[in-house]
C-alpha cells in the first residue's frame, strides 16, 4: 500500500468512524506515513477477494475500538493464510530433473496466490473437471487405460487374467467370470481339485489346469443370456 492508498484508506475510516479524524495538517501527514509504513506489504485491493475497505468496515461493525494498522494487517494475514490453506500446488511445467527451476515455479505459484494475483487451486477444482478430452479419446481408441504393449509385458506375470482377457477377446465364455458350484472357487479364482475321501468329506486343494465342466457350462449359459438380452 503506497501513501496515496494509505490516505484513501484513512479517509474511508474517517467517514465510518469520525473519532479517527486528525484535523491538524501535521498530524494527518504523520498518520498517513505511519499507516503506509506499517501496511507496506498489505495491498489496497486484489482481484481475488481482498479489499481493505471491507476489512475496515468489518472492524467498525464488530469492534467498539478505533481501528489501528495492526488490525488491518491481521485481517490481511488471516485472508492470505486461508487462501494458502485452500491451495493445492499444481504440477509445475518445469523439468522435474531440474529441482531449482521446479521449486522456483512452485514458489511463484504460491506467492501469486498469497498476494491475491491468482486464485487458489483446490482439490475440488482438480477432481471435478473430469478427464481431459485427449485422455477420453485415447481410452476410446485403446479401450483400456493400460497400453497394449504394457498389457503384453504384464501377461507373463498374471497368466490367469491374460487368459480371461484372451477369452473375452475371442468371444468364448469367460469361465472364471462365474463361481464354480463344484469346488466353490470364487469369481476370478481357478478351480481346485476336489477329491472325495472314504469317510465322505472332500479333500485336496491343488489348482486345476482347466476349470470344472459344470463351471464351463455355467459360463456358456451366462454368455447366451447376455447375447439374448
Amino acid at each position: 500500500m503506497d501513501r496515496r492508498e494509505a490516505a484513501a484508506a484513512l479517509a474511508y475510516i474517517g467517514r465510518l468512524d469520525p473519532r479517527t479524524i486528525h484535523t491538524g495538517t501535521g498530524d494527518a501527514r504523520d498518520q498517513i506515513a505511519q499507516w503506509q509504513e506499517l501496511l507496506d506489504d498489505v495491498p489496497f485491493a486484489t482481484d481475488h477477494g481482498w479489499d481493505v475497505r471491507q476489512a475496515i468496515r468489518t472492524h467498525v461493525l464488530d469492534s467498539p475500538y478505533p481501528i489501528l494498522p495492526v488490525d488491518v494487517a491481521r485481517r490481511w494475514r488471516a485472508h492470505r493464510r486461508d487462501r494458502l490453506d485452500r491451495h493445492t500446488d499444481p504440477t509445475p511445467a518445469a523439468d522435474p530433473d531440474d529441482p531449482a527451476t521446479w521449486r522456483a515455479e512452485l514458489l511463484r505459484s504460491r506467492n501469486a496466490v498469497a498476494a491475491g494475483m491468482a486464485g487458489p487451486s483446490t482439490h475440488r477444482q482438480i477432481t471435478s473437471g473430469g478427464r481431459p478430452r485427449d485422455v477420453e479419446k485415447r481410452l476410446r481408441e485403446i479401450e483400456s487405460c493400460i497400453p497394449p504393449a504394457v498389457r503384453a509385458e504384464l501377461a507373463r506375470y498374471r497368466p490367469t487374467r491374460a487368459a480371461r482377457e484372451a477369452a473375452v477377446a475371442e468371444g468364448v465364455p469367460d469361465t472364471l467370470g462365474v463361481r464354480c458350484d463344484w469346488c466353490q472357487a470364487p469369481v476370478g479364482s481357478p478351480c481346485r481339485q476336489r477329491k472325495a475321501s472314504p469317510d465322505g468329506p472332500a479333500r485336496g486343494n491343488a489348482v486345476r489346469a482347466t476349470p470344472h465342466p459344470s463351471r464351463v457350462d455355467l459360463a456358456a449359459a451366462r454368455m447366451d443370456r447376455h447375447r439374448a438380452a
